[in-house]
């Protein structure tokens, strides 16, 4: 399946609009990982730790996304948002919120 971000695949036309697709992973981050970033925001660095969970995150998201468009027929996702967001009393929670439209190509 083809995924972009642009309206349109280069070389291709749409066929038919099949809708909005999304997908979305609210994920955790675990007390290890934020005893990590803690350090990290002390000594200063990249924090693999939260880097790994956003990466997982944004991966499962973009393949739920996939996998609603093929559900209704689609061959692709055009115009594809990926939005992030924290979430919880804490801002333990990180949200991961991707959208496009799910087309058929010619």
């Amino acid at each position: 399946m083809i995924v972009t971000t642009t309206p349109t695949v280069e070389g291709r036309t749409i066929g038919e609009y099949k809708g909005i697709v999304f997908g979305e992973v609210i994920s955790g981050v675990n007390m290890f990982r934020d005893i990590g970033a803690g350090l990290r925001n002390i000594f200063g660095g990249r924090s693999s730790g939260y880097e790994d969970e956003l990466q997982n995150a944004r991966s499962e998201a973009l393949a739920e996304m996939q996998r609603r468009a093929s559900a209704l027929g689609a061959d692709a996702v055009v115009g594809v948002d990926v939005d992030y967001e924290v979430l919880g009393s804490d801002n333990g929670m990180l949200m991961v919120s991707v959208s496009g439209t799910a087309v058929t190509l010619r």
